[in-house]
């Protein structure tokens, strides 16, 4: 009896031992079964995130449909655009810096003088298709001292259109189409007009002479057959390449005075007249040099 006991004892307790081990041993997949089981109605941390980052409904650009009207010829659309652009502000279409303003070979092509900013003294229109220059053109702009338009197609310039411009200092007008001069400006000191169709009856008698400070005159390349009355304040005279071909002893000098001697003037041209300086040789004697250029 005590022997089977023992036996019984050996097997029972270590099957015992061993059932309650597999038992702990089971539990924890169990729980962890269980655990899975308890979230399998949830859905994954991927899919929460891709639920709650939903992606954006692609945007198609859409083209707009063809309008029913029709569309304006490609003539009317060019010359709209001329137009806008011909309506722009002077200072978008020129430059403006300060107290200047250049507007050379404006595209599209300027034909009058532009609007000037009030303040503007430098202009620089060169090298437009300006064919007339208008007393309103500059007539509320009084802080001009230089004008230059040069290389324009200017016929005509009305009379009253530089008079009132008590600043004007500089005026070149060359390579135009100008017949006569207008009236000039008080203060001017310099004035350019070569290449132009002036003639003789187109520059007024003294229109020089009034000027009290004007020491620069560039007449060259026109169509004049005398030389008009010239101030005292002149240092350089171009008169070279028009039809000039008489001198007299007042030209330059005083001929009743022969002590007289024209300091100012220190350049004289006139070469390219008709005229031979050898038949009029009194008519430099007061200028401290001769003056310059080919004769014959």
């Amino acid at each position: 009896m005590d022997v089977r006991m023992l036996i019984f004892s050996f097997l029972i307790v270590p099957w015992m031992f061993c059932a309650t081990a597999r038992n702990e041993k089971k539990e924890p997949r169990n729980r962890g079964l269980a655990k899975v089981q308890n979230f399998e109605g949830l859905q994954t941390d991927e899919e929460v995130f891709m639920e709650v980052k939903k992606p954006k409904k692609k945007v198609t650009a859409v083209t707009p449909a063809t309008p029913d009207y029709e569309s304006p010829d490609d003539d009317d659309q060019g010359s709209a655009v001329e137009k806008k652009d011909a309506d722009l502000p002077t200072c978008l279409l020129c430059v403006c810096l300060t107290k200047s303003v250049y507007c050379e070979e404006v595209n599209p092509e300027m034909k009058t003088v532009p609007a000037l900013p009030k303040e503007t003294a430098y202009l620089y229109a060169r090298f437009n298709k300006i064919g007339k220059i208008s007393n309103k053109d500059f007539a509320d702009i009084a802080t001009l001292k230089r004008i230059d338009l040069t290389g324009n197609i200017i016929s005509e310039i009305e009379d009253g259109a530089f008079s009132k411009l008590d600043q004007l200092e500089e005026l070149t007008l060359a390579e135009n189409r100008l017949v006569k001069l207008p009236m000039l400006p008080p203060k001017l000191s310099s004035l350019n007009a070569n290449h132009n169709l002036l003639r003789t009856k187109g520059v007024k008698a003294n229109i020089f002479k009034k000027l009290g400070k004007l020491a620069y005159l560039y007449l060259g390349d026109n169509e004049l057959e005398a030389i008009p009355p010239l101030p005292e304040t002149l240092r350089v005279v171009h008169l070279h390449n028009n039809n000039i071909t008489t001198l007299t002893d007042e030209t330059f000098c005083k001929g009743n005075d022969t002590h007289y001697i024209r300091y100012n003037m220190q350049e004289v041209r006139l070469d390219g007249n008709p005229l031979m300086l050898a038949q009029h040789p009194n008519s430099f004697i007061c200028l401290r040099a001769l003056p310059i250029g080919y004769y014959k």
